[in-house]
């Protein structure tokens, strides 16, 4: 037995759901197989917001409703030839009908529970799997749909329930084993409760489907079906250059997703690796990529990281005072607080001196935990014996994760000198006494750079990137850019040094790109660029915050030398082929060196 995942994009519209089919053509030919499918992709979002609408009195659900409706129909007629589209199409309009009932119900309420959120959002993956039931039928592929409501029991914790495995793999074991047939076709994401009600497994509780299915029959593997061709060493939407990781651990898969990895679901490795169950994430789009493979034993690849992941929008809450020094149940007192108004703690750090403790949780919850915490803490802080709860925001996690970094003294050291030089300002670190993970609290701003920076330290051994922003392109200008263009090939292949050129400015115009502006035809370009504003100039390199950042001032401009400060303060190095600078003042020849020091860059001249 096996069993295949497919997402929302697999099944998105009628070209990917054939596409799905022929994998599944292919995999019923080497064992019996189960196909648990997502709802269409952005379906269970559109539903999400019809409930909300209509909770909140507003008449606009009824067009959502409209689009879901009317998405599903055409689906059916793309797929389903028009001789035998009236059983299905009827299908689909019952479907429909009872979610635009409920949500009238809703609308006449004003209220939305759980409960109900999770019998509409349902509808989702009944739909899209009745849909591809049908559409194998129709190619002449005998298969079973069922109902996975009727094989998964939860509690009655709606939007996340905990499912109650002694029954479940009962059902699940029991319903399989009594039947011969080759394929089966089951709904993801949703289970009911023991009396039968509704429920749902989170959001991307369908790879969870999979696994529990998985782990009840015994499978022989899990394939999770996406829009990528595996893990990756980072998301490839920030590091372009992010690798498939080809081989992953349970445990370094479980800390990836958790960390933000969004390719598989977290709480999807845990009933497969109980059974030694392998999981191979693949790309519908190209079922011929090998893919990524989640298995119990994993072979070293020659790196001690296996991945970088990151998570956005953290807030940190940092509880300290002198009355915390030696007094036991400080700690308890602040988890079973945040516990009791159901905030995760995603990442906790606490000094020896026993003065401070940090703890990362969602920005959601800024107000819920301030409140509590703040309540709790009442008398401490009222004797001034704790300072009020300090909350710092619009911050995210960076985390390296691999099994081999136990035990390699260096690892912590060149992932931090590598943020410092780049000025990445840590606010907390953590790191597990598994040595499986280090993970760091950055600003926000800087996420996107410091992947970068890390994934070039630890994966990029051909070359590293220099981002370089050119003032003044001139005769002298023009000869260094000539120059640059000449020596391309040497500085990869003997300095493994890429020059990237990602700023250009002279008096009249200024001209961004980020993937670099070509060399062959620069001039051209720039006449292109907007108007030259050097305040805008100065401030867009900044913003940018590109790793291995250069500022190249090729003028004459005791204004240009002016902003060298506001550079140098945001990690980006300086070299001017003037003394404008240096011949200035000693006070601001001084302070650009102590700057270029302080913020680990360089200043030349």
């Amino acid at each position: 037995m096996q069993v295949l995942k497919f997402g929302g994009t697999s099944v998105a519209n009628a070209e990917n759901i054939s596409k799905t089919i022929s994998i599944i053509q292919e995999a019923i030919k080497k064992d019996r197989t189960i196909v648990v499918a997502s709802a269409l992709g952005g379906v269970t979002d559109i539903l999400l917001l019809s409930g909300k609408l209509a909770a909140s009195g507003d008449e606009f659900y009824k067009q959502q409703l409209q689009i879901i409706e009317q998405r599903h129909l055409e689906m059916v007629k793309s797929l389903i030839p028009l001789t035998q589209q009236s059983s299905v199409l009827s299908m689909v309009k019952k479907r429909c009908n009872e979610i635009e009932d409920i949500c009238n119900g809703v609308f006449l309420l004003g209220e939305l529970s759980e409960r109900t959120k999770d019998k509409i959002v349902s509808y989702g993956e009944l739909l899209s799997t009745q849909i591809i039931f049908e559409r194998l039928k129709i190619l002449d592929i005998e298969n079973v749909w069922k109902d996975s409501r009727e094989l998964i029991v939860t509690d009655s914790q709606f939007g996340f329930a905990i499912v109650d495995f002694n029954t479940t793999n009962k059902k699940i074991a029991d319903y399989f084993s009594s039947t011969d047939k080759k394929l089966f076709i089951v709904p993801g994401f949703i289970a009911s409760n023991s009396n039968g009600v509704t429920t749902t497994l989170g959001r991307g509780g369908s790879d969870y489907t999979a696994a529990i299915i998985a782990a009840a029959v015994n499978a022989s593997v899990v394939e999770i079906w996406t829009d990528v061709s595996g893990m990756m060493t980072a998301d490839p939407r920030i590091v372009p250059n992010a690798k498939v990781i080809h081989h992953v651990s349970y445990q370094e898969a479980m800390e990836l997703s958790h960390f933000g990895a969004k390719v598989i679901y977290p709480p999807t490795i845990q009933p497969v690796m109980s059974k030694s169950i392998p999981v191979w994430v693949k790309n519908t789009f190209a079922s011929q990529d090998a893919g990524t493979v989640i298995e119990n034993a994993v072979a070293k690849n020659g790196n001690n990281i296996r991945g970088i992941s990151s998570i956005n929008k953290i807030a940190l809450l940092s509880l300290e005072g002198s009355g915390m020094v030696g007094i036991p149940g400080f700690s308890k007192r602040l988890f079973e607080a945040l516990s009791n108004e159901k905030i995760n703690v995603i990442l906790i750090t606490q000094g020896s001196s026993e003065h401070s403790i940090c703890v990362a949780i969602d920005e959601a919850n800024i107000l819920k935990a301030k409140d509590v915490v703040d309540r709790t803490f009442d008398h401490e802080i009222k004797t001034g014996k704790v300072e009020p709860l300090f909350v710092e925001e619009a911050l995210s996690i960076i985390a390296l994760v691999g099994d081999n970094m136990k035990s390699h003294p260096g690892v912590s050291g060149k992932m931090f000198g590598a943020l410092g030089r780049n000025g990445v300002n840590v606010r907390a670190i953590a790191q597990g006494s598994s040595e499986r993970n280090i993970s760091a609290v950055i600003a926000f701003s800087d996420v996107k750079k410091a992947i970068n920076i890390l994934h070039e330290e630890f994966f990029e051994t051909t070359y590293k990137q220099l981002n370089i922003f050119i003032a003044g392109v001139g005769n002298v200008g023009s000869r260094f850019l000539a120059q640059l263009k000449q020596q391309e090939k040497y500085l990869e292949e003997h300095l493994r040094l890429q020059v990237n050129v990602v700023g250009i400015a002279n008096s009249k115009k200024m001209l961004f790109n980020d993937e670099g502006i070509s060399l062959d035809n620069w001039k051209e370009t720039l006449e292109q660029g907007e108007e030259m504003n050097l305040e805008k100039f100065i401030s867009a390199i900044r913003a940018k915050n590109l790793r291995n950042s250069l500022f190249a001032d090729v003028t004459a401009s005791d204004e240009v030398a002016k902003c060298y400060s506001q550079l140098l303060e945001k990690s980006i190095s300086v070299v001017a082929c003037n003394k404008v600078a240096c011949s200035s003042s000693y006070e601001y020849y001084k302070k650009l060196k102590n700057l270029a020091t302080e913020f680990n860059c360089l200043f030349f001249v």
